[in-house]
């Protein structure tokens, strides 16, 4: 990997939202700089300047190359989709290139191919990189330990109109979260979603619901009901700017590692 003063960043996907919000915290950044900029194959973004559409003019312009992209680069911040971010992730272990890799509804194979390449390339992979999102990761930790007994889990995600997958994976790992420190596992707990005569609740049972709807950046309530008493922990955001801010501190964590597979926990101290 190159070593510079300014850290070296390639971003993925960037006529999307997320990394419009890469681009703009880049061009705020005073340690970390845009070198490459990637969309798909015959997107009608190829070819323009990557910081135009947020006022931000440079010498980057957006291509499909991603060979010549990671050659110019030390990190590649991947918020794409799992086709192509599996594509990309074996991109960078070829050329030693590290990963920041943000990608939601990656299958269990998928998974396993990053562990797999983590052997090879230091990697960040976490469904949020949002450091109140993470933080929150950590509250639900300690609040299911304490209301082990007696409460209800259930977790309300909501979003743009626009997402793909459901629920989303901020959703599902607060899920894994609560599973975990209540002694559970996810895939045996979870319910996503109801209709018609469902009976009574089983009190292990940890519910999804998914709202789908205009602009909404992200909304997540994980709701512990008791008799007499509901807690709810939420988090709200109101632009991908806190996304993007935490996978700069993602990138900046992966600096002079070689190898390895972390998450933003890891990324903010807090394991």
């Amino acid at each position: 990997m190159h070593q510079t003063a300014k850290l070296r960043i390639a971003v993925a996907g960037a006529s999307g939202r997320m990394g419009q919000a890469l681009i703009e915290a880049l061009a705020q950044s005073s340690d970390a700089t845009l070198v490459a900029a990637l969309d798909q194959p015959g997107s009608g973004w190829l070819g323009k300047d990557a910081g135009e559409s947020i006022g931000a003019p440079g010498s980057v312009r957006i291509s499909d190359d991603i060979e010549t992209a990671l050659a110019l680069a030390d990190c590649l911040i991947d918020f794409t989709r799992p086709s192509g971010s599996l594509r990309h992730l074996e991109a960078c272990r070829r050329r030693g290139v590290h990963l920041v890799l943000g990608t939601t509804g990656l299958g269990a194979q998928d998974k396993l191919a990053i562990q797999d390449a983590a052997r090879d390339i230091p990697i960040v992979f976490a469904p949020n990189m949002a450091v109140g999102v993470n933080l929150v990761f950590r509250l639900l930790d300690v609040a299911a330990r304490a209301l082990n007994d007696g409460y209800d889990v259930e977790i309300i995600e909501t979003h743009h109109r626009h997402k793909v997958d459901a629920p989303s994976g901020t959703a599902l790992r607060m899920g894994e979260v609560v599973a975990s420190a209540l002694g559970r596992e996810l895939s045996e707990c979870a319910v996503f979603g109801r209709e018609g005569h469902t009976g009574e609740r089983p009190a292990t049972q940890i519910g999804f619901s998914t709202v789908r709807g205009g602009d909404i950046v992200g909304d997540h309530t994980v709701l512990f009901a008791g008799i007499g008493e509901r807690i709810e922990i939420i988090h709200k955001a109101a632009s991908r700017m806190p996304y993007a801010l935490g996978a700069l501190r993602a990138a900046r964590y992966l600096r002079g590692k070689l190898r390895g597979l972390f998450d933003m926990q890891d990324v903010l101290g807090l394991r």
